[in-house]
Formats: structure tokens, sequence, C-alpha cells
């Protein structure tokens, strides 16, 4: 073998050269009269990208988003400029001076309508106080955030702008993994970039209340794609590039454009999207092996539904006769065998609606009613379920400026306690509303849902560990289980 190695790397000399030039010149005139079904095909294939790309690029703009610097004081007592890594703070005394008055980004984004309405990711927009709107053809416009829903991250963004052709939109849920798709956007301010891959999977999620089923990709998407397209070869749009995992890695996700098109209509009459909820924690049976194995009158009589694991406190659900172990085959008599199912239907509900659940306890069939609440904000959301890994007692809620003064608390990062549950962990402890936690187990938390992950992550028969600001002074407690080791 690596004789044979040697041969091919050794330098080909001259009279070979020669004879291989004679060959291809010979064959040349043979070799572009053959016929080749397989090139006509790629030749075929080659075109429906062009022309997809040609049919959907107008439709796709640039969203150049500025968001003013405000030099606040970061909960380590210094500014926000101290906190920026050594290289961009050069970039930026290379371009304006020490402290620069706004930070700069850019996003993509797609032309729904005629008359200026964009669609693009909530996380493009947010926080945005100057936003332009460029179109293909040059033009730019100011434009103004209509509606925003960080659950889905999906935005509506309106420009002063008529007779525009908008992007024909797909249907994502009729979308297969395998099929080719285009990604559309402006990746590192390169604006009309086109990248072909394929759809890898479906029904991605990362957070298990956030309402994700992203579609994920191979073609390239990199930071400035986020709003953009995702187009099948039909030129329907299938979804919205939201995220990367890591650059380089070849993976990528959208929001599917039927999740996208359900909110943004909400977005554009109301300016919010609102969801209905049973306070319910669930997981798919068809994963549940131990429960499928249980014998008897335990085992579940279904092999298909959604697993009720807990009902919160105080939720919707509490109020009705379901229990945990019960699994729901079907809402209003439309079967749901997913979670995702599960959501999307009590989701559409209006708050207050009579619903009725089909439900297998064990051997029983039952049909019982309940009654879909509000969805509250994540932020507001209190990590206290039964079957949590901890019931701490606790509700909390991202800590905002209004709450700050609220409570007339400094610190500027973390959860504020807002309601103590008596006789809780929580309150045998001396926590009380006001208190600002801060770390748990030494992670650091800035959300409601930092801290309920890190919560649920965590083992309380082994106790957690609280830092927390309390009256102007930091301390921290130790929280464990009574029952525990």
């Amino acid at each position: 073998m690596s004789g044979s190695l040697e041969a091919i790397m050794k330098p080909i000399k001259p009279k070979a050269v020669c004879l291989l030039a004679a060959a291809v010149m010979a064959s040349g005139p043979r070799a572009e009269a053959r016929h080749s079904p397989a090139l006509d095909l790629a030749r075929q294939l080659n075109e429906a990208f062009v022309e997809v790309a040609d049919q959907v690029s107008p439709a796709v703009v640039v969203i150049d988003i500025r968001q003013r610097v405000k030099d606040k004081q970061t909960e380590d007592g210094g500014s926000f400029w101290d906190i920026l890594p050594p290289e961009l703070r050069r970039h930026f005394q290379n371009h304006g001076g020490a402290h620069p008055q706004w930070l700069e980004g850019e996003g993509s984004g797609l032309i729904i309508s005629p008359d200026g309405y964009i669609l693009t990711n909530n996380h493009v927009v947010e926080g945005a106080d100057d936003i332009v709107v460029r179109l293909k053809d040059g033009r730019t416009f100011a434009g103004e955030v209509k509606g925003a829903d960080p659950e889905s991250d999906i935005a509506v963004v309106k420009i002063k702008a008529t007779g525009l052709t908008p992007a024909k939109l797909g249907d994502s849920d009729a979308t297969r993994v395998g099929e080719f798709v285009l990604a559309i956007g402006a990746p590192f301010e390169l604006n009309d970039t086109v990248t072909v891959g394929h759809v890898s999977a479906k029904g991605r999620s990362f957070e298990q209340d956030a309402d994700q089923d992203f579609i994920q990709t191979d073609a390239k998407i990199l930071p400035g794609n986020s709003g953009g397209p995702l187009v099948n070869l039909y030129g329907e749009v299938i979804g919205i590039n939201t995220m990367i995992e890591g650059l380089d890695t070849g993976i990528g996700f959208a929001v599917p454009i039927n999740l996208a098109k359900r909110v943004k209509d909400h977005l554009i009459n109301e300016g919010k999207f609102t969801r209905s909820w049973l306070g319910i924690q669930i997981h798919e049976l068809r994963n549940d092996s131990d429960y499928l194995s249980l014998d008897g009158k335990l085992a579940p009589d279904a092999r298909e539904g959604v697993v009720v694991e807990a009902i919160l406190p105080g939720g919707p659900a509490s109020k009705s006769d379901l229990r945990p172990g019960d699994v729901i085959t079907a809402v209003d008599g439309k079967s749901v065998q997913t979670v995702r199912q599960l959501r999307d239907e009590i989701g559409e509900k209006k708050p207050g609606s009579a619903t009725m659940l089909a439900v297998v306890r064990g051997k029983e069939h039952l049909t019982l009613k309940a009654t879909p609440g509000l969805t509250p904000a994540v932020d507001e959301l209190a990590v206290k379920a039964s079957g949590e890994p901890a019931n701490l007692g606790l509700t909390v809620k991202g800590l905002t400026k209004e709450l700050a003064e609220q409570y007339g608390v400094d610190v500027v990062s973390g959860v504020i306690v807002t309601a103590v549950d008596q006789d809780s962990l929580a309150d045998a402890r001396g926590i009380r509303a006001g208190d600002v936690i801060t770390e748990i187990n030494r992670q650091r938390i800035s959300t409601a849902r930092q801290f309920r992950d890190a919560v649920k992550s965590a083992d309380p028969k082994h106790g957690l560990m609280v830092y927390l600001v309390s009256e102007g002074a930091s301390r921290f407690v130790i929280l464990k289980d009574s029952g525990g080791n």
C-alpha cells in the first residue's frame, strides 16, 4: 500500500503530462457528445435552487437595530462598559470614542403582507430603540414592533410601505425530514446570502415549558440569519430561522411556520399572544416504558397519550378531577398523542371555557371536565409544583426596575421573592417577600426560569445552598427537605 502511495505522490514527468493532455483533448468532443441522465438531473436540481432563491429573496429584508447603551451599574459594582470583552471595547474605541452611545445589531426578516408587515424573531428586535428595515431593492424604512412573543421567539415589525410582494407561507406540518431547503438572510452583514441543506429533524425542544417545536436543518445558519426564512423547493416558507448549535456545527433551528402563523395574527391585532394552560406537568406515554410495563390494573389501558406527572397547586387542573398518573388521550374529541399536541389543543382554548378530556386511569376510561386558564408569564411561574424535585414554597419574579422600587432593593440582578408559603421550607429559614435570590448551589440566577431549572436539577434531600440579599445584607441559607437523609 505504501508503495502505491509513493507512486501517486511522485511528480508527473513532462512526457506523462503531454500524454495526459493529449488524452483529454482526444476524449473531449466525445465526452461532450455523450448524453448523461445523471448530469441532467443535477442540472435540473441546480436550476430549482436558483429559481427558489430568485422567487423568495425579494421578500427577505435586513433589519438593523440600535440599542442605546445605558451606563448602569452591574451587580459587581462596575458599569456596562466595564463588562464588555476587551476586544469589543477596543473595537468601539477605534470607532468613535471610549464609551459608545449605541450598540448595533443586524438580523433578517420576511415580508408577509403588501402593506409592510414583516415577520422576524423576537430576539432580533427585543430591546431595540431604533429599527431600520432594508429591502432587497435598496429602499429603507423605519420599523415599529407591532407585537412580540418571547415564548415562540416570534415578532412582527411594521413599515410604512405599500405594494410589497409577500412570501408564500407553506405548511410546516407537511414538511418531511430529508427534504431540501434553502436558508436566506444576512449572516455577518452579508446580505442576500443563500445556503442549501436538508430538514434533518423535526419537533426539537430545549426548554420544557417554552412554546418550542423547532425544525432542525443542516442548511448553514449564522448570526444575522435570525428572522429569515427556511424555504422548500416549492418556494414556500416552512420556518423562521432562529438559532444555531455552535458555529460550524451544521446544526440550525427554525420556528415552524405554522406556529409563526398562529402567533403573528394575534401580534398584529392585539400586540401579544396569549395561551391557555391546565397547570400540569406531562410527558408522552410511549416513552414511559416503566409505566407501560406495570401489571394488572395499574398499567394504563392505552398505548398512546400524554401522562399527567404532576398537578400544580392553584392551577386550573387542581380544580378538576384530573389526577397524577392519568393518561389524556383526547381533548374535546380530538386525539392527542404527544406533549406538543396537548399543549397546542389547550393553548388554543379560550380561558375559562369548559374542555372535555378523554382520560385513561388504569383500566378505566373516563371523560373529565377541566377549565383552562390564562397561562401566567414565565417570570410569574411559581416553583412550587406538586411532584417537583423540591417544593420550596416560593414564588419569584425576574427582577425589574419597577419591582426593585416596589420592594426598596438596590440589587440589579437576580429574582425577587414575591410570596412565601406559610410553614414551607423557605418560611422556616426566614426567607421573606422582597428578598433577592442571586445564586443557587453557586449557580448565578438572573431569571425565574433559571431559578426554576436550578431547583429542579438539585436534590433537596442533600440540601440547596441559596444565596440572597435580604434588607441590604448578603447571606445564604440551606434549604433541605426534612424527610431527606
